[in-house]
């Protein structure tokens, strides 16, 4: 690790190479020529040369959806890839070897990255970037003294930026390596600095992100600083950010996988989710009142993941707070990587993954009630008809998910809609290497229509958000029930209680409310809560780590992923309608158990890093 945080950096101004809103870079904020000599203090004088310094900070936010030519960073139990490629994360994940982070040539995280370039490979680096910006933030916090030519406005806006990023790439370490040393200073090369536990490394987060809060604007839009790249400050660090990022580290914190490795048990920490349902409410209650973020309609909910022939603009709507690195983001998500999503009777070429069957029974009806457990079963009371396994279903899932008889072409009829029955042109039984080996596909980050014909296949723009405004309602409702003791408990700083907050989610989509049967107890209301982030949060990098901090990431069913396998009912069908077609013969098959233990909660640390001194453990059984 020292050798991330140890290293001096030339940190003038001159030398970054920030990418932020729209085009921003660091050259918005010089005031000097390229050529000429500078001092030392010069990059923290004024503002425009220490804005151009923390720039640097987000040019090390990660890339996690793509930093090379093939997409793999859902490793939950929601996603299957073709299982004869070796050069995929996900395939060390199944199989129980986390160290394959260090050796994957696909994936997020991966190792082997430099900190601090332009190179969209070096942002899927993790480790290396978030030590890099540690160190950063560090050097400007030291620094701040010399800034001596700066409104009140502006050293508030440069030390909210450096605090909340301080915080930020400890939390992003945390997740992934548990409790690190927080490095709250510029490093000797012989200082040592022991791990904290996840829990005390989480209060320092804590209080660096209040601090920048407190310093932040809601918009930077409406600053006089901000003026000088109005229209691009999207990206740029605000209240409502490091609110949210503050309470959803103590959620973490409070929750059960953190609570066991900080010395508890292995259940929620109550005060701690308490406290994050506060500052999330509070968050959640500054956005509501200035309209900073709001929920997309429903009609552009696909626009919140993934934009076609957009001309630069970036998806989101207003819903994504904040998203994972910008380079080269209007050119990366292309023909190597939606072919990623459809099998090779569609598209010849990509390395092949697909939705599993047990993470789409998630998605259960609109009327509010989760699938059976047994799907080849009807249920009188949801209203499930395993001869119409598609029907009346949650509306995120036709968003969502392509299943048997939707479009992939615009011509549609019998040679544009799928077949995933079995034996169908798209099935695995027709490609036992490339065909759909799940019997459902992606229409989330893939778009519906992408083919061979119809011009799908290019220009298409998807930034991963790394925080949305609907992930922020559901935090809110886990931490609220959890600290509160009830679905109906509320923050002080919020008018919401934890129900009212996932149904705002679910009215957004035109799905029931949670039901009466969920609100007896907080324990039967996690479940839905834990259902909820499923559905609404799927295939964005979430699940994984959910699964490790709720401490179910070893327990069956969570260790499945399997496929569906059906027969068409014959007689006519109804290309225009598919899930009012009959089938029959549906059946769950398994198709991989992940065997795992108590040390997969955990990342192992690099070999080169990990015991360096007495301080610095590996984590256990790596």
């Amino acid at each position: 690790m020292n050798k991330y945080i140890n290293r001096f950096f030339l940190t003038s101004a001159l030398a970054m190479a920030g990418l932020l809103g729209t085009t921003t870079s660091c050259t918005d904020y010089l005031d000097k020529s390229p050529e000429s000599d500078y001092e030392e203090n010069d990059p923290y004088k004024n503002f425009m040369n220490f804005q151009g310094f923390t720039e640097e900070l987000y040019n090390c936010i990660p890339i996690i959806s793509n930093s090379e030519y093939h997409t793999c960073f859902n490793y939950g139990e929601d996603v299957y890839w073709e299982p004869q490629e070796t050069r995929l994360q996900t395939m060390n994940v199944d199989n129980g070897d986390f160290w394959g982070w260090t050796t994957a040539y696909y994936g997020y995280p991966r190792s082997g990255g430099a900190a601090g370039t332009s190179t969209r490979r070096d942002k899927g680096d993790l480790w290396t970037n978030s030590w890099y910006g540690i160190r950063k933030a560090n050097q400007g916090i030291e620094n701040l003294g010399n800034l001596v030519s700066a409104t009140e406005e502006e050293r508030q806006l440069i030390e909210g930026q450096l605090y909340f990023f301080r915080a930020w790439f400890h939390f992003m370490i945390m997740e992934w390596w548990g409790g690190m040393p927080y490095v709250d200073h510029v490093v000797t090369e012989t200082e040592q600095l022991d791990r904290l536990t996840w829990q005390e490394c989480a209060e320092h987060c804590v209080a660096d992100f209040q601090h920048a809060a407190e310093l932040l604007p809601v918009n930077w839009d409406e600053t006089v600083a901000g003026k000088v790249t109005l229209g691009k400050n999207n990206m740029r660090i605000n209240k409502i950010m490091a609110l949210a990022y503050a309470g959803k580290t103590l959620l973490w914190a409070g929750s059960p996988l953190m609570n066991w490795a900080s010395g508890g048990n292995r259940e929620y920490n109550t005060e701690l989710c308490k406290r994050g349902a506060e500052l999330l409410g509070e968050a959640l209650r500054i956005t509501e009142e200035t309209g900073r973020y709001e929920l997309a309609p429903m009609d552009q909910y696909n626009d919140i993941f993934l934009l076609h022939n957009s001309n630069g603009r970036i998806n989101g709507v207003n819903e994504a707070i904040f998203q994972e690195n910008l380079i080269d983001y209007d050119s990366r998500w292309r023909w190597n990587m939606v072919n990623d999503f459809r099998p090779t009777s569609i598209e010849a070429s990509g390395i092949k993954n697909y939705p599993t069957a047990n993470y789409v029974n998630y998605f259960g009806m609109a009327n509010g009630y989760p699938l059976p457990e047994d799907i080849t079963q009807a249920d009188a009371e949801s209203g499930y008809d395993p001869t119409h396994p598609w029907k009346n279903r949650d509306p995120r899932f036709y968003k969502v998910i392509m299943f048997d008889g939707v479009k992939f072409k615009n011509s549609g009829g019998s040679g544009g809609c799928v077949e995933l029955y079995t034996g169908g042109r798209e099935s695995e039984e027709r490609d036992s290497k490339k065909g759909c080996f799940t019997g459902y596909m992606n229409s989330k980050l893939c778009p519906q229509l992408m083919n061979t014909t119809d011009g799908y296949k290019e220009n298409n723009i998807m930034v991963l958000n790394l925080m949305r405004l609907a992930d922020v309602y559901l935090m809110y409702a886990e931490a609220a029930a959890v600290g509160y003791g009830s679905p109906q408990g509320k923050a002080t700083t919020y008018s919401l209680t934890a129900v009212d907050a996932i149904n705002k989610v679910r009215d957004r989509a035109g799905t029931a409310h949670v039901l009466d049967k969920f609100l007896g107890n907080t324990t039967d209301f996690l479940s839905e809560v834990r259902r909820e982030r499923a559905v609404e949060l799927a295939f964005e990098g979430f699940r994984f780590m959910d699964l490790r901090r709720w401490m179910l990431l070893t327990q069956h069913p969570y260790t499945l992923k399997t496929k569906i396998e059906f027969d068409r009912a014959g007689g006519s069908y109804n290309y225009d309608a598919p899930e009012e077609n009959a089938i029959r013969n549906l059946r769950e098959v398994t198709l991989l158990e992940r065997q795992y233990t108590d040390r997969h909660y955990w990342y192992p640390i690099p070999r080169k890093d990990a015991n360096i001194y007495e301080g610095f453990s590996q984590n256990p059984g790596w």
